[in-house]
């Protein structure tokens, strides 16, 4: 992955700059759309109380902006609300590298880091877009299936909706590379084992009442991205 010739992605900033291995990296605007758009957990880091802290939570892409959402309770969130700057990560494993030597070993991975400040948003119909988004790219169908959210629980949730502006992507795959160095005589076998989030079967819920069925959309639908159904890894 090259960096692009055309200024068609993301700013370059200090923070943004590709230093280590900058072929594996990139600005463009596909390419950081892929990573964020594969995953539905990233992790929120920001200074709270002079410290850093860095917290899991769900997010969606809509266009040029990500959403991410939490309990006003959340001390983070609570934080991001205000004029700080916060690193947004989606890190996608896709494989350990097996390499001659423990130097070498590795990880093959898909991975995007965001920089900004975020906004909070306070309407009610502006943090119902948010909150729809994530639900509908965690679980496309369940917003119109479920209940919708209540004027109190709107009041209890913080939305957050932040910038792609200043970001990057890095992206390792492929087996590992010391083959052709001294190491390529060890008697050591090398190669990559992929791995791959695998949706299992819904479970229902024990107090789940007689009578309700799966709805088709969480039956057959895709849900949680980036997973696979078992039945599409074939035999074992």
């Amino acid at each position: 992955m090259s960096e692009p010739t055309a200024p068609h992605g993301s700013a370059r900033t200090e923070r943004t700059r590709l230093r280590r291995l900058p072929d594996q990296g990139s600005h463009r605007t596909a390419d950081l759309h892929a990573v964020l758009d594969a995953g539905f957990i990233c992790h929120l880091g920001l200074e709270v109380d002079g410290g850093p802290m860095v917290v899991p939570t769900n997010y969606a892409r809509d266009g040029d902006h990500l959403y991410l959402h939490g309990s006003v309770a959340s001390r983070s969130l609570r934080t991001a609300g205000r004029p700080v700057p916060v690193c947004v990560t989606v890190t996608l494993v896709d494989g350990v590298v097996l390499a001659r030597s423990v130097f070498n070993h590795s990880v093959n991975y898909r991975c995007a880091m965001v920089y900004g400040t975020p906004e909070v948003l306070s309407g009610d119909e502006e943090k119902l877009v948010g909150l729809r988004c994530i639900s509908e790219h965690v679980a496309p169908g369940q917003w119109a299936y479920a209940r919708a959210p209540s004027t109190k629980e709107l009041a209890a949730t913080t939305v957050l909706r932040l910038s792609l502006g200043e970001a990057s992507v890095k992206v390792s795959e492929g087996p590992p590379d010391d083959g052709d160095g001294p190491d390529g005589e060890l008697e050591v076998w090398a190669g990559h084992v992929p791995l791959v989030t695998v949706r299992l079967d819904p479970v229902a819920d024990p107090a789940l009442r007689a009578g309700i069925a799966l709805p088709r959309h969480l039956a057959a639908g895709r849900l949680a991205p980036g997973s696979v159904v078992r039945s599409e890894l074939g035999p074992a």
